[in-house]
């Protein structure tokens, strides 16, 4: 299971998505108060979908298809979850300075990007499978 190159991507966007968000702060209001994911129910919850999902997709590594899959709807997680942190950013409501932007807003594009790593690596052990297949 760990000697396959998408498991080290898929446990690294399991530590990004389940471990990072707890210690990078997602912005910093104008009056200096510090905003985590967990003080946002929605934040809280597609983090946590994420997480679920890298952790089940790490552990299916025998059904290469199921974790293609799965690895895609969590992509699509990551995307929602950076859509709303641009909705975020872009419509602050009654804010007339702007405030700090964390490097947890960062943390879905990391995940996008390991979880793509990931479902190149499965695709190319899916055609390595294949072909083999072929010359039995």
């Amino acid at each position: 299971m760990i000697q396959r190159i998408q498991s080290i991507y898929l446990l690294l966007a399991f530590i990004v998505t389940g471990a990072l968000p707890f210690v990078f702060h997602l912005w910093k209001l104008e009056n200096g108060e510090i905003v985590y994911f967990m003080n946002d129910m929605k934040y809280t919850a597609l983090f946590g979908l994420s997480t679920a999902l890298s952790l089940v997709s790490l552990l299916s590594f025998k059904k290469r298809q199921q974790q293609f899959v799965m690895n895609r709807l969590n992509i699509i997680l990551n995307l929602i979850l950076l859509g709303l942190f641009v909705y975020r950013t872009l419509t602050v409501s009654g804010e007339t300075t702007v405030s700090e932007k964390g490097i947890g807003m960062f943390l879905p594009i990391v995940a996008i990007f390991l979880l793509v790593l990931a479902n190149k690596a499965i695709k190319k052990d899916e055609d390595l499978v294949k072909s083999v297949d072929r010359l039995r």
